[in-house]
C-alpha cells in the first residue's frame, strides 16, 4: 500500500500482527472453535490431528468437525470476517465479538477453510489465506461456493460445519500424541459441565473425559465441598444507572489429606494435586481462566494444593471481570475485588490453616495417634464424665467445630459403639484461649488455637520435629493438654466450671505475655 492510502487498516501488516496476539496455546485456540460448535447447538465436536509420518508425526493439518446448525452462504461470509457475527455483543452464548474463528486459526495456521451446510448434500466453502493477504491478492472474504467436504471428512450429519487449518506453522508441540494429549487436558477442563451434560468432544477418536478442578466428580473425585457456596448479586458497572445485575456463585472444596497424603509425588501430578492451587474462573458454563484470583494479601503456599475454588458468573458480568474476545483470562474491576476478595480470601486462609493442620496431624502421625490412642485405652479406668457436666454449649460446639473441621466430623462418621474418643484439633474459632475443652456426644476435644504464640513457638515446632525424643516429648505435650480437657468435664457445678474458664482464659493471657517477653 502506498504512503498516501488512509484505510483504517493496513491489510497486510494487521494480518501478520494478528497473528501474534491474543491465544495463549493451541489448545485455547481450538477451544474458539470448540465454542462456535456449541453455539450453534452441535452436540458432536470432532477434533483430528493429521500429520506427516516421515516427518515424526509433525501436525499438518488440524480439522474440527460439528453437527450443529450449519451456516448458509452470507453468514459462512461474515463469520470469516475479524468481527463479523451474526451474534455480536450476544452474552446468551459462549461467544460475543465474532474474533473467534479467523483470529483463533490463523494464530495457529496460514491458510483456514470453512466447509458448512444447513441441509445434507450442498456443502458450502470459503477460505482465508495469510500468503494471500499478505501479497494483495485477498481483500476480501471470497464468496462462498459449493464444493466436496476435504478427504477424510464425511457430512454424518444433516447440517454442520467442518473448520479446517492447513501450514500449520505455529502449534505449540511438534509431535500429534503431545498435541492430542494436551488438548484433551485443556478441553476436558474448559468444557467439563458440557460434556456432563452429554455432549461428546473427541480428539482423534477419542471421547475428552471431564476434568473437574474441584475433585467432586468423576474417577478421582474425592474432594468435600466447604460450607455452603456463596451467592453474591453484583452489578456489572455500577457507574451506570442502567447496568445488569448478575449473579456469583463461589464454591471452596476440601481434598482429603489423610486419605491422599501417602501417594506418590507421580500420582498427585497426574491427578493435578501438585501445583494446582487456584480458582476457576467459569464464565456461562466454560471455564475462561485460572489464577491465583481474589486472595488479596494471601500468598500462594505448598498446603494450598490441598484446596480448590471455583468462581462461576453469569455472562453479563463480562465488563465486571474483565473478559476479552479470546476469553482466557480475566481482569477484574475494582468495585468487583471490593465484593469479592474480603470472601475468597477470608475462606482461603481458613483452608490453609485447616490443610496445615490435617498434614500435621499425618506428619507427626505416630505422636499424636499414640496419644489420642493411649487416652482412649485409659478412658475406661478414670471416673466417668458426669452427665451434667456435657453443658448445652459443647453440644452447639461439637456441631460448629464439626462443620468447620473434617477430623470431627470423621470422629462423628466413625462412632459405633459406647466409647469415649479424643483428640486434639487446631480451631481459632473459640477465642484468645491457647487451649479450649469441649466434651459431649462420646468425645473430649482439645480445641488448640494456632494463633496463640504458645502454639506458633512451642506445640507446633514440637510435633514437626523428626526423632525418638521429640515425638516423645509432644506425646507427653499432648497427653496432658488432653488431661486438662477430661479433668475439666468433671467440674459440674456452674460456679466451678465459670472459675475454670476464667483461670484458662487468665493463664492463656500470661502465657501470651510472658513468651513474648523471653524473645
Amino acid at each position: 500500500m502506498g504512503s498516501n492510502d488512509g484505510s483504517i487498516i493496513a491489510l497486510d501488516r494487521f494480518i501478520q500482527s494478528t497473528r501474534d496476539s491474543g491465544y495463549k496455546s493451541t489448545a485455547s485456540a481450538v477451544a474458539e472453535l470448540v465454542d462456535n460448535a456449541l453455539q450453534s447447538g452441535a452436540t458432536t465436536v470432532e477434533i483430528r490431528i493429521e500429520g506427516d509420518p516421515e516427518r515424526g508425526a509433525r501436525p499438518t493439518r488440524v480439522v474440527v468437525a460439528d453437527n450443529g446448525s450449519g451456516m448458509d452462504a452470507p453468514t459462512l461470509r461474515q463469520a470469516l470476517r475479524f468481527g463479523g457475527s451474526s451474534r455480536f455483543n450476544d452474552r446468551g452464548g459462549l461467544g460475543r465479538f465474532g474474533m473467534g474463528l479467523p483470529n483463533a486459526s490463523l494464530s495457529q495456521a496460514k491458510r483456514l477453510d470453512v466447509y458448512s451446510w444447513t441441509r445434507k448434500g450442498r456443502v458450502l466453502m470459503s477460505y482465508l489465506d495469510v500468503d494471500e493477504i499478505v501479497a494483495g491478492a485477498m481483500v476480501e472474504v471470497p464468496d462462498p461456493v459449493s464444493t466436496p467436504l476435504p478427504d477424510g471428512v464425511e457430512a454424518v450429519s444433516e447440517s454442520g460445519t467442518v473448520v479446517v487449518w492447513q501450514v500449520c506453522d505455529r502449534l505449540d508441540n511438534r509431535r500429534i500424541s503431545t498435541t492430542v494429549r494436551k488438548l484433551q487436558d485443556h478441553l476436558g477442563r474448559m468444557f467439563r459441565y458440557f460434556i456432563w451434560d452429554g455432549v461428546r468432544i473427541a480428539v482423534n477418536g477419542r471421547a475428552t473425559a471431564p476434568q473437574d478442578p474441584l475433585f467432586l466428580r468423576g474417577d478421582d473425585a474425592g474432594a468435600s465441598v466447604f460450607q455452603e457456596p456463596l451467592r453474591l448479586e453484583v452489578y456489572a458497572n455500577p457507574s451506570r444507572a442502567d447496568s445488569p445485575i448478575g449473579a456469583v456463585r463461589i464454591t471452596f472444596t476440601e481434598l482429603p489429606v489423610l486419605a491422599w497424603q501417602e501417594l506418590s509425588n507421580d500420582e498427585k501430578r497426574r491427578r493435578g494435586i501438585s501445583n494446582g492451587a487456584g480458582v476457576s474462573i467459569v464464565r456461562g458454563r466454560r471455564e475462561v481462566d485460572v489464577g491465583w484470583h481474589f486472595m488479596g494479601l494471601k500468598r500462594r503456599e505448598n498446603y494450598d494444593d490441598w484446596w480448590r475454588c471455583e468462581i462461576a458468573f453469569d455472562p453479563v458480568l463480562d465488563e465486571a471481570f474483565g473478559i476479552t474476545h479470546t476469553k482466557q483470562q480475566v481482569r477484574p474491576t475494582d468495585h468487583l475485588i471490593e465484593a469479592l476478595q474480603p470472601q475468597v480470601e477470608t475462606l482461603a486462609k481458613v483452608l490453609n490453616s485447616r490443610v496445615r493442620q490435617a498434614h500435621m496431624h499425618v506428619k507427626a502421625g505416630k505422636a499424636t495417634a499414640s496419644a489420642e490412642t493411649i487416652a482412649e485405652r485409659q478412658d475406661p479406668g478414670l471416673k466417668p464424665i458426669p452427665r451434667q457436666s456435657v453443658l448445652a454449649q459443647d453440644k452447639r460446639a461439637i456441631r460448629d467445630l464439626a462443620r468447620r473441621n473434617p477430623l470431627v466430623k470423621s470422629v462423628q462418621a466413625q462412632k459405633l459403639d459406647d466409647a469415649v474418643y479424643y483428640r486434639l484439633i487446631e480451631d481459632a474459632g473459640r477465642g484468645s484461649d491457647f487451649f479450649s475443652p469441649v466434651v459431649g456426644d462420646g468425645m473430649v476435644l482439645g480445641a488448640l488455637n494456632p494463633k496463640h504464640r504458645f502454639f506458633t513457638e512451642m506445640y507446633r515446632p514440637l510435633t514437626e520435629a523428626d526423632g525418638p525424643e521429640a515425638v516423645r516429648a509432644a506425646r507427653a505435650l499432648q497427653l496432658m493438654l488432653l488431661s486438662a480437657a477430661r479433668a475439666e468435664a468433671l467440674f459440674t457445678r456452674k460456679e466451678e466450671q465459670a472459675a475454670v474458664a476464667q483461670f484458662r482464659k487468665e493463664w492463656s493471657d500470661i502465657l501470651e505475655v510472658m513468651l513474648k517477653g523471653s524473645r
